[in-house]
Formats: C-alpha cells, structure tokens, sequence
C-alpha cells in the first residue's frame, strides 16, 4: 500500500504533463485499436469461412459464368456431398451509398450449406416457397428498418430493372463473425427474368458451392472437379472457400500492411514520447534518488519506483484508450454500413491494446531506471546545490 500511494504521488507531481502523457497514450492506444479492428473486419470473411465449402468458378475470372448443366457433373464427384450455387446481384437499394452484398440462391441447398444462419423454420418454409421471397441478416435488417413482410426494392445494375422482393425472413449469425449484412434471394427468379428478357443468357451461375464429406481431401476433391472440365468451353478452378474469400482480400493486401505499419508507427511515437517523460522525471529527482542510495534503499528500489511509475501512467492511459476504442468502433461501423461483415473491437485487439501500453510503460523507463541505480551519491547530492 506505502509503495502504490509513493508511485501515484510520484506519477501526479505534475499533473499538467501526466495528463497530457496519459492523453498522448489514449488517442495513440484507441487509433491503434481503431486500425487492428479494420484489419480484422477486412479478415473475417476468411476467419468465418468453412473447411467443409468448396468454391468452384471459371478459372478465367469471376465475371465468366458457368453453365447450370455442370451441376449433374459435380454430383457425381466422389467426396461432394451438396450441390448450390449462387450469382452476384449487385442491386441498388434507395442510393448508390447503401452497398451490401445480394445473392441470388437455391435456397434449399443453400441453407443447408451454411448452417451458420440461424432462421426460424417457418420462415425458411416461407423463403423457400415464394419464388419472390428474400431473407436478410440480423444486422442488414436492422440497419435498414426491415421487417419481415416488407418489401424491398432493387435497382438492377448488372441485371437490368427494377426487383421487388418480399422479404420472408430474418437470420441471425451462430457467431460474432456470422456475417449479417447479406440479403438473399431466389436464383430461379433471376434465370426468369433473364430467360423472358434475354434468351440464351439464362441458365448461368456465378459460383458453385459444394459441400465435402472430408476436409482434408479438399485438395484431392478440388482435382478431381477440375478434371472433369478440363479443355472445355469453361474450365473450372475450385478451391476452398477460405482460399476464394483471400482472393479478395489479396486485391487489397497493400492497402492493409500500409495500415498496419501505421498501427504500430503510432505505438513508436507515443513510445517516444513516454521516454522523454520518463526521463525528464528521472533528472528533477536526481538529488531524491541519491539521497534514498545515502539512506540505504538499494539501486532496486530507485528501478522499481520508476518502472512503477511509468507502468502506472500507461496503464492508465491503456484502460482509458481501450474504453474510448468501444464506442469509437461502434460510431465507425455505423459509418462504414454493411461493407464490412463485421467490425468489433476483438478480445485479441483488446489485449493487444494493453499490451502495447505496458511495453510503452516498461521501454519508456528502461533507460531512466538504469541510470538513476548507477547514480554516484555525491553527484546526485551535489545537484541539490
């Protein structure tokens, strides 16, 4: 108790320059977490991803569909278990701001592939039978006001028109990293409109997913589709569906390392400026220290008053940062929509947090701590005078 009131003494003496440190410590502790938190939202599709999910597209690009026909084939794949399948929508919801992602499905096989999404039965019942019907995630609906029965309209984009759908259900993520922010709809009601407005472009999927009995076959199961149309019109490429979601993220990956450099560029910076706090403490209590060496403390007791001292401030500043990073990622995500799947503060950036403000507090003292136990007590004594 004698050392904890000496070190929150010591730490308040003045208090103008420990309140702007622990200030420094807060907004560099917060925007850290700010960045590791965009990091992880921009990872969570791979993270949520299924080692069970096979994704198999044209080996050209994403935008070359694949023919329906291919699903018979894909049966009779040895380790397939479940055949879907799915196309990009791309559909415009009120304005060009409100981006979320929209998939036209087969919604019996679908579901039953991701079972991630937790809906009520009846409603998957009522999905399943209107062939106009929708289903969204927890967080789209709520983002959105929608209930179920409302309509909803979508501006086509890459499918000309407008596409009313009703929706029939709401579903809500197994986990925190369930993406929500999806709306669904049937594909036979989007190979319909196509069929009447275009002929011959009906009868194409953008994916096929495939449900695997053995993960770690998946590679050996991979082969064998692509064997299948192999130096045909449209060859495949299959792969997991944690490998598909990394294509993405790929695309982006320099973006994400600069914003990670930056992550811990500000921890240096704050690191720094602790240092010279640290130190300008350590030099107005020069005489302090050499008079507790003349009375008899060792040169340990001098070390762990400025340690003590510095990890108190950071942890200040860490818990205080930590608490602001909560509401601060809740107003950003507000900002951010449905892009990202999920954005929240994780319990690994959380200890991240912390543990960069006490390795703040502990490299902070490190050098005032060492000098000030290799004092000499007469210089100390003499900067008295």
């Amino acid at each position: 108790m004698f050392i904890f009131k000496l070190l929150l003494r010591n730490a308040f003496r003045h208090k103008l320059r420990t309140l702007l440190t622990i200030v420094g410590l807060v907004v560099a502790v917060c925007a850290f977490g700010l960045l590791r938190t965009l990091i992880d939202a921009w990872y969570a599709g791979v993270e949520a991803s299924s080692s069970t999910r096979l994704i198999t597209r044209s080996s050209v690009s994403l935008t070359f569909p694949l023919p329906l026909s291919y699903r018979e084939r894909l049966r009779a794949v040895d380790g397939v278990t479940v055949i879907s399948w799915a196309n990009w929508f791309g559909g415009i919801y009120q304005s060009e701001r409100n981006f979320f992602p929209q998939f036209a499905v087969e919604p019996t096989t679908y579901l039953r592939l991701y079972p991630e999404y937790l809906l009520d039965e009846a409603d998957k019942l009522a999905f399943i039978r209107d062939r106009g019907g929708a289903i969204a995630g927890r967080k789209l609906a709520n983002l959105y006001g929608w209930k179920i029965g409302d309509q909803i309209p979508l501006r086509g984009t890459i499918y000309p028109g407008t596409h009313t759908f009703t929706l029939r259900g709401i579903w809500d993520g197994r986990e925190a990293k369930t993406d929500e922010n999806q709306l669904l709809f049937h594909w036979a009601y989007l190979n319909e409109q196509l069929r009447a407005r275009y002929g011959r472009a009906a009868d194409f999927v953008g994916v096929y997913i495939l449900g695997i009995n053995e993960p770690a076959n998946a590679a050996l199961i991979s082969q064998r589709v692509d064997a299948q149309f192999a130096n045909s019109l449209a060859e495949t490429l299959t792969e997991t569906e944690a490998a598909f979601q990394l294509s993405f993220v790929s695309m982006s990956e320099t973006i994400l390392a600069a914003i990670q450099a930056v992550s811990f560029i500000i921890i240096v910076i704050i690191m720094a400026v602790m240092a010279n706090t640290m130190t300008m403490t350590a030099r107005e209590r020069l005489a302090e220290y050499a008079t507790l060496k003349a009375l008899g403390f060792p040169p340990g007791f001098v070390v762990k008053l400025l340690f003590g001292e510095s990890l108190f401030i950071a942890l200040i500043g860490g818990l205080l940062g930590l608490a602001l990073t909560i509401p601060a990622v809740a107003a950003m995500g507000s900002a951010i929509g449905s892009f990202l799947p999920t954005f929240a503060v994780t319990p690994t950036t959380a200890a991240l947090q912390l543990g960069a403000a006490l390795l703040v507090g502990v490299v902070a003292a490190a050098w005032p701590a060492w000098r000030m136990s290799h004092i000499d007590i007469v210089q100390g004594l003499r900067h008295v005078a």
